[in-house]
């Protein structure tokens, strides 16, 4: 068994971004360390490569393992298959600690996400005879229209959960594509939406709802015109969300080495609910805060770093006394 220190290594790009300094070379100023990665989240992965030689001395009766993954700002892609490695383990891990920034405040939940992309194929033709044609972005506003429709039934009271903000799920669209010119009927058009959702709720729902309306009520109007023609969803990607009961060992052992109980959730997610699922109880505490994450001069303030640093020495205090 043992305790799991995770991290991602990737970092979002800088480009388009105004940076002052150079964002891959750290640089301090006023205490604040600067550079891409810094809040998000190489901290927390310097200061676990910090204490290494610590948690090598110290006599440990519960073994540290650190899980560093790739690619988790683009789908949570790297820890995937790390998973289904250590699930071929004959270990039981009582404890993954992601250090994702909280600001080194205890976390025990963050929402879970499904990204989808929804493509339509209209027909072309001369906008002087639209009505033959087969309009592309009609018919995605059409859906993206349902999409806010769903949006709203989701905020309805009843549905929240005041441990996180928003207090329900939500549902956006953030990227459209489709026309070629004003006089053309447009016939393609393509969106993507997402779904922020509280743990609880199942967000493949909102797309298989999106799908039926589709396939019930638009598409057979576009064949109708053109048979040629239809509606097609796809998945870009997906995480659970993460929720960790407050008396659970793994949230009190947080409060230990953390100095708080006043646990909290994220907004942003974290690989937290895939170790979940693996059946490892995790926790999300780390030095930064999002606040400064993937923005332009990014930094992190030195007494955060320390901070997480006496944390894991608690950490390793802790294990060297008791087994997990």
């Amino acid at each position: 068994g043992g305790v799991v220190l995770s991290g991602h290594t990737d970092v979002v790009p800088v480009d388009g971004q105004n940076w002052t300094v150079d964002p891959f070379q750290l640089s301090e100023h006023d205490s604040k360390l600067y550079g891409r990665g810094t809040a998000d989240m190489k901290g927390f992965i310097a200061s676990v490569l910090a204490a290494v030689p610590l948690f090598v001395k110290t006599e440990l009766k519960t073994p540290i393992h650190l899980a560093f993954s790739y690619d988790e700002e683009i789908g949570c892609l790297g820890v995937r298959p790390m998973l289904a490695e250590l699930a071929k383990r004959p270990l039981k891990y009582s404890l993954c600690l992601i250090g994702e920034p909280t600001e080194m405040k205890p976390v025990l939940g963050h929402k879970g996400k499904l990204a989808m992309r929804c493509c339509i194929k209209g027909a072309a033709c001369h906008s002087a005879y639209a009505p033959y044609g087969v309009n592309a972005i009609e018919y995605a506003a059409q859906l993206i229209t349902r999409l806010g429709e769903m949006g709203k039934r989701q905020a309805q009271p009843e549905l929240h959960d005041a441990r996180f903000d928003p207090p329900y799920s939500t549902i956006q669209t953030g990227v459209i594509k489709g026309g070629r010119a004003l006089n053309i009927v447009p016939a393609e058009c393509e969106f993507d939406f997402e779904v922020r959702a509280l743990p609880d709720f199942d967000a493949q729902t909102v797309a298989d709802e999106l799908q039926q309306y589709a396939q019930n009520e638009l598409v057979p109007a576009m064949q109708a015109v053109q048979p040629d023609t239809g509606i097609e969803m796809q998945p870009l990607s997906a995480y659970p969300g993460l929720v960790t009961p407050p008396d659970s060992n793994a949230a009190q052992l947080l409060a230990l080495i953390s100095g708080s109980d006043d646990f909290g959730t994220v907004a942003f997610g974290t690989e937290g609910g895939l170790f979940e699922q693996a059946g490892i109880p995790t926790v999300v505490c780390g030095p930064g805060s999002m606040d400064q994450g993937h923005k332009p001069d990014e930094f992190i303030h030195v007494q955060q770093l320390a901070a997480c640093d006496a944390m894991l020495v608690k950490l390793a205090n802790h294990l060297a006394q008791h087994s997990l």
